[in-house]
C-alpha cells in the first residue's frame, strides 16, 4: 500500500452480476452472504432440474425471497437457462411480468449441471431475435466443448467459432461475455471499442490465482473452476482490464458453492465459493494494482450502466487492517457436510466494515 491510497473506502453498494445460489439447504447457508454484500444479483438458473420457463424462476424467486433473514434486503435478479427448444414468447412474458431479466446461454457440458444446456445454437436463432428487439441480455458462458479443443484454450476458440458470428448475425443482442479468463478476451472486448451491446465480468478469483494454484504441493481442488483459471500473463490482463476504468468490464463473483466432500472427491466438481470475502479480495486486488480509485467504477457502477438500472444508493465502506484477516471457517449446510470458501493466495488485507 502506497502513501497516497486510501486505507478506507466508502462506494456505493455493489451488485454481483453472476451468482450461484443453488437452492435448498445450500441456499439458506449461503444467501446471507451474498445479500449483506450486495443490494442485487444475477442469479444463475443451473438447478437441478434447470429454470427453463418464467413459472420456475417465479418460484425460484419466490423460494430465494423465503430463504432472506428478515433483517436483509436483497433482490434477486432471475435468469432463463437456455435449451434447444426455449419458447421466446415465454421469455418475452417473463420480462414483461418483471420476472426475467437475462437468459444464459450454456453449450451442453460446458460447466456445472449444464447437460441440458445448448447443443446447436442455430435452434435459437428465434430467441436471440426476440431479446435483441426486447433489449434483454444474453449472459454466456464461453468455452467450446470439443474433445479437440485444449481446455485452456477453449475460451479463445468461443470467440472465434461462436462469439464472432452471434455478434455479426445480431449485432444489437445485449452480451455478458461472463467470467473472462484470457488476454483474447479482454483484448476481444477492448477492440468492440466500449460498445453498449457487449460487457464481460471478472471473477476476484480470476485476480488472484493463475492455472498453478490448482497444482501446487499437490492438487487443490477448491481452486478448479470453469473456466478454469489460465497462464499468469493472462491473470495480469485481467488485472488491467478490472482497474482500467473501462465500462465494459465488471463485477460477477461466480461464486459457486459444493459440499466439500463433491470437491475433494475423484471427480470433484468445478466451482469456487467466494461470496463471503469476495468484495475484500477485489479490493486487495486493486490495491495491489494502485488502482483503489477504480474500484467503484467496477464494483459498482458499470454493471447497472450496462443493464439499465440505477446505481445504488445506499453505501458500503471497505478498510484496510493492520493484522491479515484470518480464512473462514468452512460453512455448515446440515447432516455434517460444509462449503469451503476461497482462500486468497496472500494474507488478506482488507474487509468490508461491520461484517
Amino acid at each position: 500500500m502506497t502513501a497516497n491510497q486510501p486505507t478506507r473506502l466508502t462506494i456505493p453498494k455493489p451488485d454481483d452480476w453472476h451468482v450461484h445460489l443453488r437452492d435448498g439447504a445450500i441456499l439458506r447457508a449461503v444467501l446471507p452472504y451474498t445479500a449483506r454484500h450486495f443490494a442485487r444479483a444475477i442469479v444463475m438458473p443451473n438447478l437441478r432440474p434447470p429454470v427453463v420457463t418464467t413459472a420456475q424462476a417465479g418460484k425460484y424467486r419466490e423460494e430465494i425471497l423465503a430463504a432472506l433473514p428478515s433483517d436483509m434486503v436483497f433482490q434477486p435478479l432471475m435468469t432463463l437457462y437456455l435449451t434447444d427448444t426455449t419458447d421466446a414468447d415465454d421469455l418475452s412474458y417473463g420480462q414483461k411480468e418483471g420476472v426475467i431479466t437475462a437468459a444464459k446461454l450454456y453449450p451442453a457440458n460446458a460447466t456445472t449441471n449444464s447437460e441440458h444446456g445448448v447443443t446447436d445454437i442455430k435452434s435459437l436463432t428465434r430467441v436471440f431475435e426476440r431479446m435483441q428487439r426486447l433489449g434483454m441480455p444474453l449472459l454466456v458462458h464461453g468455452e467450446v466443448i470439443d474433445a479437440s479443443v485444449d481446455i485452456f484454450d477453449r475460451e479463445a476458440v468461443f470467440i472465434d467459432k461462436v462469439l464472432i458470428p452471434l455478434r455479426r448475425q445480431f449485432p444489437e443482442l445485449k452480451v455478458v461475455f461472463e467470467h473472462i479468463t484470457t488476454k483474447e478476451a479482454v483484448d476481444y472486448v477492448l477492440a468492440q471499442n466500449q460498445t453498449k451491446f457487449l460487457a464481460a465480468t471478472i471473477t476476484p478469483h480470476h485476480l488472484r490465482i493463475n492455472r498453478n494454484a490448482m497444482f501446487t504441493g499437490g492438487i487443490r481442488p477448491h481452486y478448479y473452476c470453469l473456466p478454469v483459471a489460465k497462464r499468469e500473463l493472462h491473470r495480469q490482463v485481467l488485472i488491467r482490464a478490472a482497474t482500467s476504468g473501462v465500462p465494459s468490464f465488471f463485477l460477477g463473483t461466480d461464486s459457486a458453492p459444493h459440499p466439500q466432500t463433491a470437491k475433494e472427491s475423484d471427480c470433484g466438481c468445478a466451482g469456487i465459493f467466494c461470496s463471503i470475502n469476495a468484495l475484500a479480495v477485489y479490493a486487495q486486488a486493486f490495491a495491489e494494482a494502485k488502482a483503489l480509485d477504480k474500484l467503484a467504477a467496477f464494483a459498482s457502477q458499470n454493471g447497472p450502466a450496462f443493464y439499465g438500472l440505477p446505481t445504488n444508493k445506499e453505501t458500503l465502506e471497505l478498510e484496510q487492517v493492520n493484522t491479515p484477516e484470518p480464512d473462514f471457517k468452512p460453512i455448515l449446510i446440515g447432516d455434517g457436510a460444509q462449503i469451503v470458501s476461497f482462500k486468497d493466495p496472500a494474507p488478506l488485507q482488507w474487509r468490508v466494515v461491520g461484517s
